[in-house]
Order: C-alpha cells, then structure tokens, then sequence
C-alpha cells in the first residue's frame, strides 16, 4: 500500500484531524460546539447513544485537537478549541487552487475559442 505521509508532526495531526471528522455523528457535536460549550449529555441528547459512546466519540475529537474539556463536578463540558480546523481549511485550500486554475482556464478557452474559425 502507498505511503502519502511523510510522518512529518503536521502531516499526523492532519490525518488525526481528518480522521476524526471522517465521522457524521463527531462532524455534527463539532457542529453543535459552533454554538458554545455543551456538557457531555447535552451532546448526547440528538443521538439516543448511551454516554460512553459520546465520551468515546468526544474522545477522538479532543485527540485530534479539534476540542477541549473541563470538568467541574461531575459535569465534563466540551468546547471547540478556537482556530482548530485552521489546519484542515488551510491543506483543503491548497488543494483546491490548482484545480480552479484549471477550471479557469478551460473556461477561458471555451468563451474565447470560435470553432469556426479552424481550419
């Protein structure tokens, strides 16, 4: 199987952060947060999964990064780390440049090129 990742520090962050919002039910507490900390129940609540399957899923996503958590009492709530998925945008960005440039270009070449002029 081909290696992709050098090993590099950023490159493992970037595939824990992938892999972690690889997941619908991780991408929508990810979505959930946008809003402001919620506690771990308050998490769960949309999903009907039992509690360590929402700290399990918490877990990934504080792996990656991508939040933190505070626990006061016996309530653990979860926030988004700010600027987390700068990362993620920032390699999804690069990526995607290139391919607009050629989408522009062919663009151009189709306005401007008359088939009728060919010979």
């Amino acid at each position: 199987m081909p290696k992709y990742s050098d090993g590099a520090d950023g490159d493992a962050k970037l595939d824990r952060m992938f892999r972690a919002l690889a997941d619908g039910t991780r991408r929508a507490m990810v979505a959930r947060l946008v809003q402001g900390p919620a506690s771990v129940s308050q998490l769960a609540e949309p999903f009907g999964m039992a509690l360590p399957t929402v700290v399990q899923h918490l877990g990934v996503l504080e792996e990656a990064q991508i939040v933190s958590s505070e626990k006061v009492g016996r309530v653990r709530t979860y926030q988004l780390v700010p600027d987390a998925l700068v990362p993620a945008n920032a390699w999804i960005v690069a990526h995607r440049r290139p391919q607009e440039r050629r989408l522009d270009r062919l663009g151009d070449y189709l306005t401007n090129h008359d088939p009728t002029q060919e010979q």
